[in-house]
């Protein structure tokens, strides 16, 4: 019973070593029906991913792996054109200025919604967000796959560009600016003397992100509802996840509003926000079932854990 007790032990160290070694895996997905090209920006201290920028035409998906403890954002790139002979150009939203599809270290130009991730290192826990805060440019959800803990769906489903009011508005409607953005005073930007919590309060411009898109960063200090928690988890982002999200005269705020989670649970990193699935509402034909996610390997690795151990309980 020792050698087979040692022989599970090792087995099961083997695993975790596997599992902290994997990475995590983001999947891009565009359902808009119009191209879209994400930009990428790792953190400082943060190793790069293979690209910091690309084309994703319509019903299109690309993947990307990030290393353990990776922090960086993702954002999607609207109404851009870049010379084939040259490969210069730029975007009508979410430009990054390097003048090229890869966006080489630079970050999107407001206004732009963005997906801001931490991944975590020997199984602590990925922090992230759909964030407001620099503006809007096309809807975003973030579903996590395969992980443990809380692991809550996150986005903006909503079309914030036609509810934008007049004075936030840019890019011809293209876009919709944070209050921050449009007027650059420090109660809108969190800073100077309103530089904390208690000081930075909701404004009536970040209400109208907010409740649109209840689980967005709709300004600075926005954690309590914003920031969700999972472990071992990989991710898809994706653009434009509902029809009425696309380009079409049929949109209206009541069939695109987030609905409040039916059961609220615990998770989150600065306090405990509520999360649920957004598959829960949104429709397959949407969402895609999960044929559109691939394989977890840490899910393998998780099951196959888990038999070791009741194996190892049975002896």
């Amino acid at each position: 019973m020792l050698s087979t007790f040692s022989a599970l032990y090792i087995t099961l160290v083997f695993l975790v070593m596997i599992k902290g070694s994997l990475g995590t895996t983001f999947q891009l997905v565009n359902r808009c029906d119009y191209t879209v090209w994400p930009g990428i920006l790792s953190n400082a201290g943060s190793s790069g991913l293979d690209t910091t920028g690309f084309e994703l035409q319509p019903g299109t998906t690309r993947s990307t792996k990030a290393e353990p403890g990776w922090s960086g954002r993702f954002w999607g790139r609207t109404g851009c054109s870049f010379d084939p002979a040259t490969g210069r150009g730029g975007c009508a939203t979410g430009d990054c200025g390097s003048g090229q599809v890869e966006c080489n270290g630079l970050g999107a130009a407001p206004p732009a919604t963005l997906a801001e991730f931490t991944v975590g290192t020997s199984g602590s826990q990925d922090f992230y967000d759909v964030s407001l805060v620099d503006g809007y440019n096309l809807p975003m959800i973030v579903e996590a796959g395969g992980g443990s803990g809380a692991c809550g769906s996150t986005g903006c489903v909503a079309d914030l560009n036609r509810m934008c009011p007049d004075e936030l508005r840019a890019g011809g409607g293209q876009g919709c600016k944070s209050a921050c953005g449009a007027f650059g005073t420090p109660e809108y930007c969190c800073s100077g003397e309103f530089g904390t919590p208690d000081k930075c309060r909701p404004s009536a411009y970040s209400s109208i992100f907010k409740n649109a898109c209840p689980r967005s960063y709709s300004y600075a200090y926005d954690d309590a509802t914003s920031t969700f928690t999972c472990s071992g988890a990989d991710y898809t982002i994706t653009f434009c996840p509902s029809l009425t999200s696309k380009k079409s005269s049929s949109w209206s705020p009541t069939t695109n509003e987030l609905p409040a989670p039916a059961t609220a649970t615990a998770g989150g990193s600065h306090s405990h926000p509520a999360e649920d699935s957004l598959a829960t509402w949104l429709p397959t034909f949407v969402t895609g079932g999960s044929s559109h996610i691939s394989p977890n390997p840490n899910r393998i690795i998780r099951v196959a854990t888990t038999i070791i151990l009741f194996a190892f309980l049975l002896l």
